[in-house]
């Protein structure tokens, strides 16, 4: 059976996927917003290791298993052979099984040439979620993501060009309040380019960033509406799903593009006029953290 080492970290959409921990930590770990694996080494586990973890999953058990989560931050990043390996295994012990997916760092995304990409998507790697947090390169600078925009978007394509599906994500009031919209409407222009199967918003909160944090001009609630909503304005891509449904959310958004893009609008622009009836809460800070990882 798998066997974790905590915290194991998984997007919402994977909750009845089966996870199977094949890194531990994140390749990059760097970025100064993050602290997801803050508390772990970068470990590439070995390819028998989790072979092994395949094979004690119990024969009642497997015909139920429709997806499988690669985790941790970056398990794309793992060397081509052994992942294939994984892969293979899955297909055989799950016959139920439908999509395996994992998160993607640039830096993982980079390590895979899109033959390679191909290949995987051929062995049913078909989703990878990808922390994009800005399409504004101040921003990206600012939280050391290590990567541009534009090189994060060649990456990005060539994993869309593979035929695997993108879940991207961005994050409210990353740039604080004196880039806030710049950072918008460079995100929303990144979309645009990219055009990711999903695409959804987080809002920055307290975890293990607290330098980050401080350093940081703050965006109230006010501002981090305005922010979304000058997204929503220059978001114009061909086909996405946009979801704001994250637990550092205060407002949830929830559509398609670009059927919903008119009607995404107006449900930011009512909710600001609702916001109004709440004295005080619209020039508040966020206040929203996770301590326990």
């Amino acid at each position: 059976m798998p066997r974790y080492v905590e915290p194991v970290f998984r997007p919402p959409s994977e909750a009845r996927s089966l996870i199977f921990q094949v890194t531990l930590g994140c390749s990059q770990n760097s970025c100064r917003f993050c602290g997801m694996y803050k508390g772990k080494r970068f470990h590439i586990r070995p390819a028998a290791e989790i072979l092994a973890e395949i094979a004690e999953i119990p024969a009642s058990y497997r015909t139920r298993v429709e997806r499988v989560f690669l985790a941790d931050g970056d398990a794309l990043v793992y060397p081509q052979e052994g992942l294939l390996a994984i892969l293979n295994a899955l297909s055989v012990a799950f016959p139920a099984l439908t999509r395996v997916a994992s998160y993607a760092s640039p830096n993982s995304l980079a390590s895979k040439n899109p033959d390679e990409l191909k290949l995987l998507r051929e062995k049913r790697l078909r989703m990878l979620y990808f922390g994009l947090e800005s399409g504004d390169d101040a921003t990206l600078t600012a939280v050391r993501k290590g990567f541009t925009a534009q090189r994060m978007a060649e990456l990005a394509l060539s994993a869309r060009e593979a035929g695997i599906k993108l879940s991207v994500t961005a994050i409210l009031g990353l740039a604080g309040r004196e880039m806030s919209l710049e950072h918008a409407r460079a995100t929303a222009a990144w979309i645009n380019r990219v055009n990711p199967e999903y695409f959804s918003l987080l809002t920055l909160f307290h975890r293990h960033n607290k330098e980050f944090v401080r350093g940081l001009q703050q965006c109230s609630h006010r501002q981090l509406m305005e922010e979304a909503g000058e997204m929503l304005r220059h978001l114009n891509p061909s086909r996405t799903i946009l979801r704001s449904n994250h637990a550092s959310n205060f407002l949830n958004l929830a559509g398609s593009y670009p059927k919903d893009r008119q009607r995404l609008i107006e449900d930011l622009e009512r909710a600001m006029k609702e916001a109004e009836r709440y004295p005080g809460f619209l020039d508040s800070i966020p206040e929203y953290q996770e301590e326990y990882y």
